[in-house]
């Protein structure tokens, strides 16, 4: 899972749901050849008592699934709590932004997806400020700091950590549910060309106990744009910052304003971008 706009769509409704007295939720979906793969530990806590250590209202754990973001969205269609944590072992197609695949191998990272059910609108600056969120509690666990890269990813040591991708669901112009994944390589990495990790050293249920108490704030933060701290802080960690880029214009990154745009200078001038991918010139 990896995301800057927030997507709309129709989501469906699962075909098997098991609700236990411990609020975990167990589906098992067939969809070609993909299938839900429901288990009751994850490192060796029990779903029931991790549930309780991230005062989550709903926990839906997998041995494997597709995506995690897949298993929200019919959660969010089937009437499942603002809050509920979708946790994975393994992904078998996690994406990230713009449909690109994020590898998720079993036993090796953080695969999660938080149902969210706001009560207007998606503030546009979630994105960047739930990244912000992750690597302030990532940095705990890394062996340098953690940098963010407009408008969703994170990074280690200059390889790709992570990221966050933000995906709404509509009926007309209500707003129903948005599922916000998080994918966190932490054992190693996922992509062995560019991918970063936390390392061995870190456990992943270490990792997910911090990591939940500061997304779910920011998750219910409400205010439009980035306040003083959460600029000061992204500016701090900004990988882009004085690179140049190729996309979504040709120019110089100088950063991102309260509105978490992005800001770049061209031969025209300065520009600010509100939606799109950053790509850098070394990486192309």
């Amino acid at each position: 899972m990896c995301a800057g706009e927030p997507s709309g769509g129709t989501a469906g409704r699962a075909n098997a749901h098991d609700h236990g007295a411990s609020g975990a939720f167990r589906n098992i979906e067939a969809s070609g050849d993909v299938v839900d793969v429901p288990m009751r530990t994850f490192d060796g806590v029990s779903v029931e008592r991790l549930r309780a250590e991230l005062h989550v209202p709903e926990l839906h754990l997998f041995a494997s699934t597709a995506s995690t973001l897949d298993v929200a969205h019919r959660l969010g269609a089937s009437g499942a709590s603002h809050g509920a944590l979708v946790l994975a072992d393994h992904q078998t197609a996690g994406r990230g932004r713009g449909g690109k695949s994020w590898s998720s191998p079993p036993g090796t990272g953080l695969w999660i997806t938080i149902l969210a059910r706001p009560v207007t609108t998606v503030p546009p600056v979630m994105t960047v400020r739930l990244g912000l969120a992750a690597a302030r509690v990532l940095d705990l666990f890394a062996l340098a700091p953690v940098q963010v890269k407009w408008p969703n990813d994170l990074y280690v040591g200059g390889r790709k950590l992570g990221g966050v991708l933000v995906e709404a669901r509509w009926r007309g112009t209500s707003l129903e549910w948005v599922a916000i994944g998080i994918g966190v390589n932490v054992t190693v990495p996922g992509h062995a060309a560019r991918g970063g990790a936390l390392g061995a050293h870190a456990g992943r249920a270490s990792v997910l106990r911090a990591l939940m108490p500061p997304l779910r704030a920011a998750i219910d933060r409400t205010e439009p744009i980035l306040d003083a701290g959460e600029v000061a802080d992204y500016d701090m960690r900004d990988l882009a910052r004085d690179r140049a880029c190729v996309e979504p214009v040709q120019g110089i990154v100088r950063g991102i304003t309260a509105g978490a745009e992005l800001i770049i200078t061209t031969n025209a001038g300065m520009v600010t971008v509100h939606a799109g991918s950053l790509t850098l010139s070394e990486e192309v």
